[in-house]
């Protein structure tokens, strides 16, 4: 199912998503890339904000509630921890000349960018010290599904929650 990715981060984890599942009110799952389900992700379509829940493959355990935030200017989705805690604020800029751009706002690090083709679903999410992940469609033989390179010693739940965000954010009719 995988293609050879040379251009993904050594020593990556990578996980694969169908873009055509990321919907509020649908669940579908995240699979590693020998095809076991990871992560759970569980669409909310009763609540008044949309929200999605990430959440442990094996036991269903909540890891982030993911949520539009209402009353803002620009695009802004919340991700948040099991306990209700903000743990980022992701924002789509308004403006993006070359490159479609968001900024990952973290309530206790440093922030993050996401650029690339977003909507192609080729991108990088960079941090202070360098890459932290890259999407691309290329990894991957079936269509409508993407690929996740998560670098080594990250939070591969919060990674996956931010592509999630960046998905929904970037495509918001499906």
């Amino acid at each position: 199912m995988f293609r050879h990715h040379d251009d993904a981060p050594p020593d990556s984890t990578v996980y694969q998503l169908r873009q055509s599942l990321i919907s509020i009110g649908d669940d579908y799952w995240v699979q590693n890339q020998a095809g076991q389900r990871v992560f759970h992700v569980d669409g909310k379509a009763v609540r008044l904000r949309e929200t999605l829940i990430l959440q442990d493959g094996n036991t269903r355990a909540e890891l982030y509630k993911i949520q539009t935030k209402m009353l803002h200017v620009r695009d802004t989705m919340e991700i948040e921890n099991a306990a209700g805690a903000r743990v980022a604020l992701v924002k789509k800029h308004l403006v993006t000349p070359i490159k479609e751009r968001y900024d990952v706002n973290f309530e206790h690090a440093d922030d993050w960018k996401v650029v690339g083709n977003i909507v192609d679903h080729e991108y990088e999410i960079d941090g202070p010290a360098g890459k932290v992940a890259q999407v691309s469609k290329k990894w991957l033989r079936a269509a409508d599904t993407y690929g996740i390179s998560v670098a080594p010693n990250q939070d591969d739940a919060l990674i996956i929650a931010i592509v999630i965000v960046v998905d929904s954010m970037s495509h918001p009719h499906k």
